[in-house]
């Protein structure tokens, strides 16, 4: 039996096909959470960070971090292991964009639904107002849509070259489209072969290598046919020749790889700079401090010695930034105007208490020092500060959070 991966536009009536689906063919349904707990299993990353690769929007600090990348790297061998061990699989959801094109027993199939429809189930099944399922469903294309961008490179995620069938569930009815999606299951373009089966195997050691480049840092496109794999750089490296030298040492140490080639992408000739993530230092750093002059120099220098970091200039946006999203570790003022830096480490401290906070202050009394450090501050410095000493103490706290996690 075929393996069928579905992708639907929310609320196009995809549950009720695919459990059809399911039913009929006898198949076992595999759900993006899944995948996701295999993924996560797989890296030791936590399930709510490799979920968020599904999401449109990327971290502040992704650039540094490349925990999207990471997270991506990781669901792709989650997928491919599953396709190796297992057929008679029905994926549903983000998690059906990762195989590659070329395994040729996937029945490609995509549930969409013209948006008045969507409105209508929206209202029928949850009771949503128009405005809100419409803001709703815009939200989800919006995630979907980036993910395939992402993954295919295509704008559109409802593209038919994407898939085998796009079926229009509201005008084909939901029997019907179940129907047509069993029938196509079995057609023999979509049967298993050897051919499709090392396609397969291609795809899990492209995977892997993709998983053990990740786990060093690196952020680059890995294909593999038989044993031979290529590696696509696509950002600007000042020195293109080491960095090839050492993906090719790290590569080559893959089980089952033969051969290792490089090239550049696309994106090779653009602006933006190939960065190697470094775990031995943050790269989630938030500098809050109101002289502008001072955080953005300070943010500069840190950038030298390969911290990435985000600015915000007053108590309030880093609140706003800490619950959207995930800093490791705060540089914070402690006299702002609005909220000051003394009750942002407080709040801080009771919502995302793993967060490590630095106090860097020029205005501090030996009160304020035993007040912070009781609320649960790694540090307090005072201003003008060492950036060596301030560079340290960021790679202290650290391993402090290494050492927790």
């Amino acid at each position: 039996m075929s393996v069928i991966t579905v992708f639907n536009g929310l609320f196009s009536e995809a549950g009720i096909v695919v459990k059809r689906v399911v039913d009929a063919t006898g198949s076992r349904l595999v759900t993006d959470q899944e995948i996701v707990a295999d993924a996560a299993g797989l890296s030791g990353m936590a399930e709510e960070k490799i979920a968020r690769a599904f999401s449109a929007r990327t971290s502040v600090f992704n650039a540094f971090s490349h925990e999207k990348e990471r997270a991506v790297a990781w669901l792709r061998l989650a997928m491919a292991r599953k396709l190796l061990d297992t057929d008679n699989l029905v994926f549903s959801g983000f998690a059906s964009q990762l195989p590659p094109a070329n395994i040729g027993h996937i029945l490609k199939v995509c549930l969409i639904s013209d948006m008045h429809n969507r409105l209508a189930i929206a209202e029928r099944e949850e009771g949503y107002a128009e405005k809100h399922a419409q803001k709703i469903i815009h939200h989800d294309d919006k995630d979907r849509a980036a993910w395939v961008k992402a993954l295919k490179g295509v704008d559109d995620p409802w593209n038919p070259a994407l898939y085998d069938m796009v079926v229009p569930v509201a005008k084909t009815g939901v029997d019907e489209s179940a129907a047509l999606i069993v029938e196509q299951a079995a057609n023999q373009a979509v049967t298993i072969t050897p051919a499709t089966r090392k396609a397969v195997e291609d795809f899990l050691l492209s995977a892997t290598v993709g998983s053990v480049l990740a786990g060093e840092g690196h952020n680059v496109t890995a294909s593999a046919k038989g044993g031979d794999v290529t590696l696509t750089i696509n950002k600007h490296v000042l020195m293109l020749e080491r960095l090839e030298h050492e993906l090719k040492e790290i590569v080559g140490r893959v089980e089952g790889v033969k051969s290792v080639t490089t090239k550049v992408g696309k994106g090779f000739h653009q602006t933006d700079i190939y960065r190697k993530m470094d775990f031995d230092i943050p790269s989630k750093v938030l500098l809050v401090d109101d002289e502008r002059e001072f955080v953005q120099t300070l943010s500069e220098r840190l950038l030298l010695r390969d911290m990435g970091s985000a600015v915000v200039y007053d108590g309030e946006s880093a609140l706003n930034l800490v619950e959207e999203d995930e800093p490791e570790v705060m540089i914070l003022d402690l006299k702002m105007p609005g909220i000051d830096g003394i009750e942002v480490l407080r709040r801080v401290k009771a919502s995302r208490p793993n967060i490590e906070v630095i106090i860097l202050t020029g205005h501090g009394s030996e009160a304020d020092r035993a007040v912070c450090m009781d609320l649960g501050a790694f540090a307090y410095l005072h201003k003008p500060v060492d950036i060596d000493v301030l560079s340290e103490t960021l790679k202290a706290a650290n391993d402090k959070i290494k050492a927790g996690k």
